[in-house]
């Protein structure tokens, strides 16, 4: 690119290590333009040394630079933020009392982006949604420049004042006097934002939509006032947006709140207890054969079952940390006898009790501690969603003590637990992630280097690819993340294996190694299916309410055709009842296609045998399967075979 002679000259360095030079000043559209005009035609933003600007902010120094393209993962993000402006925009068009609190970009699988509105005595509802979006277009079409305005705090004040913005104000006020504040606007709408935001109303393009309506809480918090929240997405074009739509359809189809409800598996305590669960009896069976199978693994597994309290002492916490670090999830302390008790966020500090309980000796290391605990972590009321966020739930949790020489052999061995455990629930698509050292953390260079290069040795050695996520481990150690991706595409945070070098050092831990000294013993916290009240909720998804076989509370419905053939189906359900299969006998006088379809599609089970004439004479069964269609006509011996060859398949 050429310069007047005058000019400052910058050197660029680009993503691919190239070099360019340009005048001081210049923009991210320039620079992007200079490029190629695609490569200017996709921008929506600029990352300039790490920090990502809007596209027209200026490069003054020399700086290692990057384009934001709208398909990327920060472009999405920069599209996602600027449609929130332009909603509350179309929003305000449509109620210009209404009053804005935030509106940012979420990394959600149904929503990209939402605002919070107090819409005082002019309320919206559902039927105006559409109208709503109509408006944004209209915006779009207005192809208005987003201006950024950097502000001192007086200045910031005047504008909110000026606006009326009464969620904002309080905000502003807070700051600190040489605060710097920036707003955005475009055409007409303003509003306090930190950005970065697209060039122009017309770069949203026309990948966009408004979803659903809900309630939100200022704040998150109940005690505060109930405002509306409005939920959209976009996307990169309309073709993404459209493939969305039938995935959110989808995911509709598969809300297990709905099915729950339906299959009358669980439900939630609601005013008396909200985010606490009842488990209803089929529900309750299910969630019998998950640790059913859960403790016969471990156990095969060189696992020892333990179990603890739900409270302790305040003090327990305080030397644990998680009153420094974990306060604001915690349950508000009880008085007992005096003293404040806490109900548990985790399980870890009573495993590290039950080591710190006598001397130990390498001999005796590792020690694998698993423990279905029920644990008690405030959720905002705002938050709580069905089975997936709750304030009771269950962790699938485990603790390995081991020496610094066994570490290498059980992160290994856990990765490979932790798939065999999600295989057999059906799950085969993962993604796995490293997370390293953070900036500020606890043990030494060198026992962090052991860690990690043994979390990486597993996750190459597993064969599934992984990403790492630099500096995201936790301040006590690196960790692995395993996300499943269900059978639609979505992707869930279920297994996690961390080092922790902190609570052994919190709490003195040792064991007695081979020279006869003490030896810091590391720890490792394992979770393979999260919670059992979300992994529940996502297995409801995942199979739409018709669990495998094995989990199944009914495997099979015998069904009689007409009232001359209930005596023999009556026998026929007895003789598989003790055989050991999970039976539903439907001897109604309805019709018997009624009734199938009732069994497979209403109920979701997965086999029916009918009794009918052809049935009576010979004394088998005719099966059917929900998914396999007709299996033809066996005995009740061949039947049981059948479900038991399935049960073992884990199909």
């Amino acid at each position: 690119m050429s310069a007047t002679s005058d000019s400052k000259q910058i050197e660029i360095t680009l993503p691919d290590g190239s070099k360019r030079s340009y005048p001081s000043g210049t923009t991210g559209f320039a620079i992007a333009e200079s490029i190629g005009k695609k490569l200017a035609k996709a921008a929506v933003g600029i990352v300039i040394d790490g920090e990502q600007r809007d596209l027209a902010a200026p490069v003054d120094a020399d700086a290692s630079v990057a384009i934001i393209t709208r398909e990327s993962p920060a472009g999405l993000e920069t599209l996602r933020h600027s449609a929130a402006h332009i909603m509350a925009d179309a929003i305000q068009r449509l109620r210009p009392k209404a009053k804005l609190w935030k509106g940012p970009a979420v990394d959600d699988e149904r929503y990209g982006f939402y605002y919070d509105i107090d819409f005082g005595d002019e309320p919206i509802s559902a039927d105006d949604l559409p109208e709503i979006e109509r408006l944004m277009h209209e915006i779009v079409k207005e192809d208005s420049p987003f201006e950024r305005r950097e502000l001192g705090k007086e200045d910031g004040l005047r504008i909110a004042r000026e606006l009326d913005d009464i969620y904002k104000i309080p905000i502003l006020e807070r700051m600190a006097e040489d605060e710097v504040v920036s707003f955005y606007t475009h055409g007409k709408f303003t509003d306090l934002c930190r950005g970065p935001h697209i060039p122009r109303s017309s770069y949203l393009g026309d990948g966009f939509a408004v979803l659903t309506i809900a309630g939100a809480y200022f704040g998150d918090d109940a005690g505060n006032k109930m405002l509306t929240r409005i939920y959209g997405h976009a996307f990169a074009d309309k073709k993404a947006m459209e493939a969305h739509k039938l995935r959110l359809e989808e995911a509709a189809k598969r809300d297990h709140r709905r099915i729950g409800k339906d299959l009358d598996l669980f439900s939630t305590m609601g005013e008396y207890g909200a985010g606490l669960v009842l488990w209803h009896p089929k529900g309750g069976f299910v969630r019998h054969k998950i640790e059913e199978f859960w403790r016969q693994k471990h156990l095969d597994g060189g696992y020892d079952i333990v179990y603890s309290p739900r409270v302790a002492k305040s003090e327990l916490w305080q030397c644990s940390g998680h009153l420094d670090f974990y306060k604001e999830w915690m349950d508000s302390p009880m008085d007992i006898d005096g003293q404040a008790y806490l109900l548990k966020p985790m399980n870890c500090p009573f495993h590290v009790m039950m080591f710190k309980d006598r001397r130990r000796s390498y001999r005796e290391l590792p020690f694998r501690w698993a423990e279905l605990g029920t644990v008690y972590r405030y959720e905002g009321a705002g938050m709580l969603h069905g089975l997936l966020r709750v304030r009771g739930f269950t962790q699938d949790d485990a603790h390995i003590f081991c020496t610094p020489e066994q570490l290498d052999a059980e992160i290994v061995r856990v990765l490979d637990f932790v798939l065999e455990m999600l295989r057999a629930f059906g799950f085969e698509d993962f993604e796995l992630e490293l997370s390293t050292r953070p900036e500020k953390a606890v043990g030494s260079d060198e026992i962090w280097e052991k860690a990690t290069a043994a979390l990486r040795a597993a996750l190459e050695g597993s064969g599934i690819a992984f990403g790492v996520d630099e500096g995201g481990g936790a301040f006590y150690g690196p960790k692995i993340d395993v996300k499943i991706r269900d059978a639609i595409g979505r992707s869930w945070q279920c297994s996690t294996i961390q080092c922790d070098f902190n609570l052994p050092e919190r709490f003195d831990l040792s064991f007695i190694g081979e020279d006869g000294s003490q030896h810091r013993p590391i720890m490792l916290h394992r979770a393979l299916l999260g919670s059992l009240e979300r992994f529940f909720g996502i297995l409801v998804e995942q199979h739409v309410g018709c669990f495998p076989l094995w989990l199944a509370p009914t495997q099979i419905a015998v069904i009689s055709v007409g009232e001359r053939h209930a005596e023999a189906a009556t026998k026929a359900a007895a003789a598989l009842r003790k055989a050991g299969v999970r039976v539903e006998l439907d001897v109604a006088a309805d019709k018997v296609g009624a009734k199938i379809r009732k069994h497979l599609w209403q109920e979701k089970t997965q086999l029916v045998a009918v009794v009918g004439d052809q049935e009576l004479e010979s004394g088998d069964l005719t099966l059917r399967h929900r998914n396999d269609g007709d299996l033809g006509t066996m005995s009740v011996d061949a039947v049981v075979a059948e479900i038991e060859r399935r049960v073992a398949a884990r199909t």
